[in-house]
């Protein structure tokens, strides 16, 4: 398998990454998966840390003050999110059983403690033709972060997102950033395709993406495409070089597919071929 693929592991910790175990920088990310009545106790570091809740209730206290989190599925609403500051301890106790996801990256400590409602958050549909997409920007730009950025994209079966592929690995004008790909798939037993290529140094693999399965995307342009019949979520934790506004910068098209934002049906040949 991919060292940029990481399939769940049993236990209340089924994925974490760091950025020694991710070969990168700036990112750390990880799933708590927590039984109703199970407690569990973090500490941000250096960090700044949002909590995003995938399933379950639960409160998380912070010094003395306490945040209630609930969220049915990813497929049924938004989230809210924690943020998080560095030198921050904080307490997670699940109210029921619970599925929960955190990220961090380096920081100076700008921004404090805060919970983001759903009515803060950008809603943007993204794209069209077989390349729409929602794209639910939880810590977007708007929102008030150093480095860390999050998105969470719902690509509906027969689609494809990551449409015309972008990157933002240093090269050709963008902006350094790290981001982890964290897929649902509804119903399950569905997938997703999700690709890394870096044609500069032959980065070039094409990855199957089942649900509670984690992608990295290193370098490079990362498209995902939906099979029909698969309708495909992805939470995006992003962080790198950006800080603060700079973190609006946009990515760089590959070149070759940048005209599809001028044509989102692909120009796709007219069938039957070969009949009169």
């Amino acid at each position: 398998m991919s060292r940029h693929h990481f399939r769940p592991m049993a236990g209340p910790i089924p994925l974490e990454v760091t950025p020694a175990t991710a070969g990168w920088r700036y990112l750390s990310f990880g799933v708590w998966a927590l039984q109703e009545g199970e407690a569990r106790t973090g500490q941000t570091g250096g960090l700044e840390v949002a909590l995003v809740p995938l399933s379950g209730e639960l409160e998380v206290q912070v010094g003395s003050a306490l945040f209630h989190l609930k969220r049915q599925d990813v497929f049924s609403e938004l989230p809210s999110v924690l943020y998080l500051p560095p030198a921050s301890t904080y307490q997670v106790t699940a109210l029921q059983a619970t599925e929960l996801a955190w990220g961090g990256a380096p920081a100076e400590g700008r921004y404090p403690l805060r919970l983001f409602h759903p009515p803060e958050m950008r809603v943007e549909m993204r794209g069209g033709g077989h390349a729409l997409r929602q794209v639910s920007h939880i810590l977007g730009p708007h929102l008030p972060a150093e480095r860390l950025i999050l998105y969470e994209v719902y690509t509906p079966s027969g689609s494809w997102s990551g449409w015309p592929p972008h990157r933002h690995d240093g090269q050709m004008g963008s902006l350094y950033l790290e981001e982890t790909y964290y897929y649902k798939v509804s119903p399950r037993t569905g997938w997703a395709i999700h690709r890394n290529y870096s044609p500069e140094d032959g980065l070039d693999e094409l990855l199957l993406a089942r649900d509670g399965e984690l992608i990295l995307a290193p370098k490079g342009y990362h498209p995902v495409v939906a099979p029909p019949g698969s309708n495909v979520y992805y939470l995006n934790y992003m962080a790198g070089e950006a800080l603060c506004e700079q973190r609006a910068t946009p990515p760089v098209d590959e070149p070759e597919w940048a005209w599809m934002r001028q044509d989102w049906s692909g120009q796709p040949m007219t069938l039957p071929i070969g009949q009169k």
